[in-house]
């Protein structure tokens, strides 16, 4: 009996639309990850990308559970004396950019190396309903619908 290993050219990327408006962060998150990473396919190989395209609308309409919204914070430095910086989950999600806050959720569930790299550049979120990727004819994968903790009132 021999392990499958699948070939580059055997690879077959879907494209998936996934709507967030009322899905809790985390589990939105965990789910994008595992269509990225590929591990909802059979032929499923570790060291390659198998993982589909992602596109996430209302990135901004994104749920939290607890009080995460406003005691979850994200910290950057700018690598200058006393630089470190931080914003809340609320700063973010009502600022200029609240798909940044899908976008690191994903990230943190990715490995850190070049393939994951690879992998994260297949997903693209947008905050409000609009996305230019009509062409790509994507099939809708209704979160909401996979469980009733997936979404929050």
């Amino acid at each position: 009996m021999n392990t499958y290993t699948a070939k580059p050219a055997e690879i077959e990327k879907k494209w998936i639309l996934i709507d967030a408006e009322g899905v809790v962060l985390g589990r939105l998150a965990s789910i994008v990850a595992m269509r990225l990473r590929g591990k909802h396919k059979a032929t499923f190989t570790p060291h390659m990308d198998m993982g589909d395209n992602v596109i996430i609308i209302n990135a901004d309409k994104v749920q939290m559970t607890g009080k995460k919204r406003d005691d979850k914070t994200y910290y950057w430095h700018t690598n200058h004396p006393g630089g470190l910086k931080s914003r809340t989950a609320r700063q973010i999600l009502e600022g200029n950019h609240p798909e940044r806050v899908v976008m690191k959720a994903v990230e943190r569930m990715i490995s850190r190396n070049r393939l994951g790299r690879q992998q994260m550049s297949n997903l693209r979120v947008y905050a409000g309903t609009e996305h230019p990727h009509e062409a790509q004819s994507p099939e809708v994968l209704d979160v909401k619908s996979l469980s009733k903790k997936n979404t929050r009132s």
